[in-house]
């Protein structure tokens, strides 16, 4: 059985698109992180941002690890997602040692959980189109 997993994220949310023989399987996570804010270089101001900065950085590492809890054991992973949690997400992958299931990342804007779903589909199509060429 395949198991293959498509993901949108970004740093609030993750959708996770689980596909395996004919099922599929959406799953929401929410991130629960602070909006990171950046402030000026005033010295009584750079205590507080380095505490604020630890923090949001604590906060998307457990959520990074929860997602990566759920897409551990595919064996192909495609992440979609409008900024930059896709290459933390790859980089927090390949330094769990799954960065080679990552089969593809494409930067996309906001999407329904359909249209995420739709693409991950299309974009596994497309793949398993281009391995039949390769035969």
């Amino acid at each position: 059985m395949k198991r293959r997993v498509g993901l949108w994220i970004d740093h609030k949310k993750t959708v996770i698109v689980m596909i395996s023989d004919e099922t599929e399987i959406i799953t929401q996570i929410a991130s629960h992180v602070e909006k990171h804010v950046q402030y000026g270089a005033a010295a009584e101001v750079v205590s507080g941002e380095d505490q604020r900065d630890r923090r949001f950085l604590s906060h998307l590492s457990k959520y990074y690890d929860e997602v990566i809890s759920h897409v551990r054991d595919a064996e192909a992973i495609v992440i979609l997602g409008p900024g930059e949690a896709k290459g933390e997400l790859v980089k927090r992958l390949q330094h769990e040692h799954l960065g080679g299931r990552v089969v593809g990342i494409e930067t996309v804007d906001k999407m329904t959980d359909r249209q995420i779903a739709a693409s991950i589909h299309k974009t596994f199509a497309a793949i398993d189109s281009r391995k039949e060429g390769d035969l």
